[in-house]
């Protein structure tokens, strides 16, 4: 499914909606630097933050303060960015699809997976691209432990481990930590997005879920500490940890199988370069860790103690996504992120939130 997808050779013309953490280190560089994509427009009525735009962008980028501005010239776009706070996301989305514009939407797509399917079915009714940023699938580390699972190297997998652990003893405030349910904020929705994402994407449906949310902080209002239980259809068990308030960080990945097992720690460089203002069209090492970060593959001891043999870390990916969604509007390629996924993984955030409120496992 395409919209517009402006003259051969000719640019496809993207308009974001939002200039805050998402939208500034994430989803404005990655669009500026895909070939065959231009960062035409960018909504944000904040001065400080089209001063940043602008120093960056230069003249090239122009500004709206509202994304109803957007709509009156929808003839003039070819794609849209959803980077605005969460509760944003579906009306935005609904909007945008109605103007008859493709759409790009930070994760998580909607609140609930009723809502993301709802969306979906809109996108198909108009014929339009609906893709779902879930940026993590690009991760050092995720691709990594793909081509070992392609490869075999770790035999039948068992049981998944996943962590996306910080240390944040103090609340930050802000939409992310309200305890406001409409704004859904909190560990679940946030970096619970990305781990059952990776999680069904590499072990398939679930068939169960069990969940542990809390809310450890003084002061904060939603939950900062989660675990998630999935047992997947074909009987692998992801153990998913998400947590504001690990004193000691756990490893990223620990994968077990029949044959081996995978462990790798430390995060993939990408959001900590993009943060720094480095960016991938200017860099031949994009996305590459050095050897002492590489994960260890072995069996039968510790990789602490020498375990395994060291794995090379494939580099990590960002610009693919984008990369993905240019060869969808102009050709017609695979969406790289599907609204119907992003619905899967609402379903088991869902069952996670059930579960945690009623101290029971719950089935999908």
């Amino acid at each position: 499914m395409t919209g517009t997808t402006g003259t051969t050779g000719t640019p496809l013309r993207v308009a974001l909606i939002g200039y805050g953490l998402a939208g500034s280190v994430f989803h404005a560089p990655l669009i500026a630097t895909t070939e065959g994509l231009a960062l035409d427009t960018i909504v944000t009525s904040n001065p400080e933050r089209q001063e940043q735009a602008r120093a960056e962008f230069g003249d090239g980028v122009s500004f709206a303060a509202t994304p109803e501005e957007l709509w009156a010239r929808a003839d003039e776009l070819d794609l849209i960015v959803i980077a605005s706070p969460n509760k944003t996301h579906v009306p935005l989305a609904t909007a945008a699809l109605k103007a008859g514009l493709p759409v790009v939407v930070d994760k998580p797509l909607a609140g609930t997976a009723a809502e993301a399917r709802e969306l979906a079915a809109l996108a198909d009714e108009h014929g339009l691209l609906l893709s779902v940023f879930q940026n993590r699938r690009w991760d050092n580390d995720f691709l990594t432990l793909r081509k070992l699972l392609d490869e075999g190297e770790l035999g039948d997998v068992w049981r998944f481990e996943s962590r996306f652990e910080r240390w944040r003893p103090q609340p930050k405030g802000g939409w992310r930590e309200s305890g406001d349910p409409a704004e859904i904020g909190g560990l679940l929705y946030d970096l619970g997005s990305h781990v059952v994402d990776q999680a069904l994407v590499l072990f398939g449906p679930a068939a169960s879920v069990y969940a542990e949310t809390d809310v450890r902080r003084p002061g904060a209002q939603t939950d900062d500490d989660t675990f998630i239980a999935i047992t997947h259809t074909n009987g692998v068990r992801s153990h998913l940890y998400v947590s504001a308030t690990t004193a000691q960080l756990g490893p990223r990945f620990r994968v077990l199988g029949s044959a081996a097992g995978y462990v790798k720690h430390g995060l993939d460089p990408q959001e900590a370069d993009l943060r720094e203002g480095k960016r991938p069209d200017a860099s031949a090492e994009w996305g590459v860790e050095p050897e002492s970060l590489w994960g260890r593959v072995g069996s039968g001891e510790s990789p602490l103690t020498g375990g395994g043999r060291p794995e090379p870390t494939l580099p990590g990916a960002y610009p693919a996504y984008y990369a993905a969604i240019a060869a969808a509007l102009r050709d017609g390629a695979p969406n790289p992120v599907t609204a119907q996924e992003a619905a899967a993984a609402l379903d088991v955030l869902e069952a996670a939130r059930r579960s945690a409120t009623e101290g029971t496992a719950v089935s999908l």
